[in-house]
């Protein structure tokens, strides 16, 4: 199971649990396009997403040890993991199928083509979906170029 599934009491105990009929719940400013875009990313690839608006993200991201060099805009939580940022719905659908024994997935930063930071006539940044645990250990899950 994902980081919030685990049996560790003390650990599980910090991460709140996340009460929902979707597959996924994504907290996000109300305010960022981008984040939208990718919800709907997500959607188009058969996940279910609630959406929880909320002023300040960080409270989520500390949570699930979301440092700030691992940090983007908004926080999905889906079956326990945490998913940072503009995951692609292809690497979220391999984690869960895997089920490695990390905290989440994450795309730090906002890199130019990723899902939902699209912009047209703008060539695709090169970039990494991570791993990452709440020690602060990450690993390349997959590239993207």
């Amino acid at each position: 199971m994902g980081f919030a599934g685990r049996e560790a009491g003390a650990e599980r105990a910090s991460v709140p649990e996340v009460d929902s009929d979707a597959d996924m719940v994504v907290y996000l400013s109300p305010f960022c396009g981008c984040c939208g875009d990718w919800v709907k990313h997500i959607e188009e690839h058969g996940l279910s997403v609630e959406r929880r608006e909320v002023s300040d993200v960080t409270p989520i991201k500390q949570a699930y040890g979301i440092t700030r060099e691992l940090a983007s805009c908004h926080t999905g939580i889906i079956d326990g993991y945490a998913i940072e940022g503009h995951v692609p719905a292809e690497d979220i659908k391999r984690l869960l199928e895997e089920r490695p024994d990390v905290a989440g997935l994450t795309v730090p930063g906002m890199p130019i083509g990723s899902p939902g930071m699209e912009v047209e006539g703008v060539a695709p940044d090169a970039y990494d979906v991570l791993t990452f645990d709440r020690d602060g250990t990450t690993a390349v899950f997959a590239s993207h170029n």
